[in-house]
């Protein structure tokens, strides 16, 4: 499988907690970028995909038309005809009903709603511009329009956030007949707003946990299976796009700030709009060509995020040698060992003490 992802780095203003690359969206900076979004298209020309992502950003902020223009031109670019899914992330203020409307006919059959929290409180402040009034509307309204994958986004760990107020949003959201839900621990990221003026009443590190573990388990009562570590689905609503970064699967990424995987190499472009403009053919950045033990291990890494489908080593076997996994295999079997992973007889799983306190076991995944 392979995805295709789109960078619209637009927002209306930029959360206090976000690091993404983004700017505001001003007059004439829209349909320059379309322009150089497909002269980048056509570098990597007659290329097929199975799924789509168009992310940001706030990629709602393109509008109906520009949005149509956008899907269009990758439809010329590309070989699209095998794409079983195609995403767009929208925000409540800009996710108008002729976008809707006009993503639904362009085919687009998954939305994700960039919701975070439906308590006005939460909401304001991190700075998001939307209401939680506004977000009910928006869900609804995908709803009705019958894309098949409705998603949302919510944050744990919001200032002043507590167990009732992250359950109503839940509850409110199911109710809406939500498919998927991307639960998101807050991280204070270097030199965002709030990590240089942390708010008095942030819940701790083990408050943040004790919500995710209320929510997780709020989430199974109703169906939904703990597929990714922030990742809930009902069954046949996971996310492909994403599924296929976690398989170590490859994906091209366009526009300012997007990675990509082909072809055994990694590469990223750069994070600067204004240059963009004037060389989106050659924009690339950070390429690294991937030795085959590193692969290995980088893909060992990112299935043990399919908490459900776990790594299996025979399939590491199988694409990489046995020379070339015999190191990684012992690392996994000493930390099932101790009970940092879970070992069947056929695939490694994160313990679920472990699925929030990761990192550390991914780095030791990936270094010998």
């Amino acid at each position: 499988m392979r995805g295709l992802y789109v960078h619209v780095p637009f927002c209306v203003k930029k959360c206090s907690y976000c690091d993404f690359y983004s700017v505001p969206a001003q007059n004439g900076l829209v349909d320059l970028y379309i322009q150089a979004l497909m002269v980048e298209c056509h570098s990597y020309l007659g290329l097929s995909f199975d799924t789509l992502y168009v992310g940001g950003g706030t990629p709602s902020l393109l509008g109906a038309d520009n949005l149509i223009r956008l899907i269009d031109g990758l439809h010329h670019a590309f070989d699209l005809s095998d794409l079983v899914e195609a995403t767009v992330e929208v925000n409540p203020e800009s996710a108008t009903v002729r976008l809707l409307e006009a993503a639904k006919a362009s085919g687009i059959n998954r939305i994700s709603v960039g919701v975070q929290s439906l308590s006005q409180q939460e909401l304001e402040k991190v700075g998001r511009v939307h209401t939680a009034v506004q977000a009910i509307e928006v869900v609804g309204r995908a709803k009705k329009l019958g894309f098949r994958t409705v998603s949302a986004d919510l944050m744990i760990g919001l200032p002043g956030q507590k167990w009732e107020m992250l359950r109503a949003s839940l509850e409110a959201l199911i109710s809406l007949g939500i498919d998927h839900l991307s639960l998101y621990c807050l991280s204070l990221e270097h030199g965002t707003p709030l990590a240089l003026d942390p708010p008095a009443d942030l819940p701790s590190d083990d408050m943040q946990a004790d919500l995710f573990d209320r929510a997780s388990q709020f989430l199974d009562r109703h169906a939904f299976v703990h597929y990714e570590i922030s990742n809930f689905a009902l069954g046949g609503h996971e996310c492909l796009h994403n599924l296929n970064y976690w398989r170590g699967g490859e994906y091209l990424g366009l526009g300012p700030a997007a990675a990509s995987h082909l072809g055994g190499r990694r590469f990223r472009n750069r994070s600067d709009l204004h240059a963009y403009f004037d060389t989106p053919a050659h924009f690339v950045e950070d390429v690294e060509e991937l030795k085959i033990k590193d692969k290995a291990a980088e893909e060992a890494m990112l299935r043990l995020r399919l908490l459900s489908e776990g790594l299996n080593p025979n399939d590491l076997v199988k694409r990489f040698g046995q020379e070339n996994v015999n190191g990684l295999v012992g690392r996994l079997n000493e930390m099932a060992r101790v009970g940092d992973l879970l070992f069947d007889g056929l695939s490694y799983r994160l313990a679920p003490s472990k699925v929030l306190t990761s990192n550390w076991i991914f780095t030791r995944v990936l270094f010998d």
